[in-house]
């Protein structure tokens, strides 16, 4: 189980990740996420240090449709997701906020498979940096996947 400050919550914060943030798509996987700066407004945050902590926590939430399955086959699913996810949720820099889409394939994947497809999608979004429309999902992020696989 996900930690309740590390969850995605409301319908407005799945919104604003889909409609401002960046997709990628791994496998039976669709990774949407988008980096939120919540800098008090005033504050002139000297190093990354503080930069860091000012910052709110990885937030993630999770859609699977009806497309995947029945309850059961969607609850397995989602289920397996959440465990990567929380296995990898120190490799998401703060200040994110991804939604884990899962395609009509995963009903039949195994976690490894969701696992895998998760890494390649979070080194993925890692590769694209800061550019783009300002989603991202850290610098270095890859090398920390690499040595998680492992």
């Amino acid at each position: 189980m996900l930690p309740v400050r590390n969850r995605v919550r409301t319908r407005a914060e799945h919104a604003q990740v889909g409609r401002g943030g960046g997709r990628i798509r791994s496998g039976p996987l669709v990774v949407h996420s988008l980096t939120v700066d919540n800098k008090p407004e005033g504050s002139d945050l000297v190093d990354d240090a503080d930069a860091a902590t000012a910052l709110p926590p990885p937030r993630v939430g999770f859609v699977v449709s009806r497309k995947v399955g029945n309850a059961v086959v969607r609850n397995r699913v989602r289920r397996r997701l959440r465990e990567q996810v929380r296995a990898r949720l120190d490799h998401v820099p703060p200040g994110t906020l991804m939604i884990v889409r899962a395609l009509p394939d995963s009903a039949t994947a195994s976690s490894d498979e969701l696992g895998r497809a998760l890494d390649r999608a979070l080194r993925e979004r890692s590769s694209r940096g800061r550019s783009g429309n300002g989603s991202r999902l850290g610098d270095g992020i890859a090398k920390t996947l690499d040595r998680h696989r492992r």
